[in-house]
């Protein structure tokens, strides 16, 4: 038994001095404009939507998605967030192409986040990223408007889509 358990204890050892060379001879590949392994997209994906689930507050929106406000949403949206998230039938950043990790098109795919989890990834960010914290310069209230209309914006009334189109067409003179 006490040599089986020296045998883990050395495997540990060289297991983590391993991890470390690799990493401080710089053998990990850092460079944005290669994709990541299928090993480090599926560490990182797990450890972000593990630790914002962790870490964002299990609470109701404090603003009701009324017409008015989905439309307020969906014009801070459109100012603050479709440069890079992508805005209704059109794409972000070249669809995310050269930057890793990719911008999730939330114009094109409908976000798995609760409202308060775009709320808190909003407001706090995510590091090494390149989704900056918002809560730095935008007040709650604002944060939880936007997270209303993130959460519902595949599936909005007329009204409100009408609102936001001639918004958009205003703010894209063609």
């Amino acid at each position: 038994m006490k040599h089986f358990v020296y045998g883990v204890i050395t495997t540990l050892v060289v297991l983590g001095l391993g991890i470390f060379l690799y990493l401080r001879l710089g053998l990990a590949e850092v460079r944005a404009d290669v994709p990541g392994s299928r090993i480090e997209a599926l560490l990182m994906n797990a450890a972000v939507r593990a630790s914002v689930e962790r870490r964002a507050p299990d609470v109701v929106n404090p603003v009701q998605p009324t017409d008015e406000n989905l439309i307020a949403g969906g014009k801070l949206y459109l100012g603050e967030c479709a440069g890079c998230h992508g805005t209704p039938g059109e794409q972000g950043v070249a669809d995310g192409a050269g930057l890793y990790p990719p911008i999730p098109q939330l114009a094109k795919v409908e976000t798995q986040y609760s409202e308060a989890q775009i709320f808190w990834i909003a407001k706090h960010g995510i590091r090494r990223s390149g989704m900056f914290a918002n809560g730095l310069w935008d007040p709650d209230d604002k944060l939880w408007t936007m997270a209303a209309y993130i959460k519902r914006m595949h599936a909005l009334h007329p009204a409100v889509q009408q609102a936001l189109q001639k918004k958009q067409s205003e703010g894209n003179p063609k």
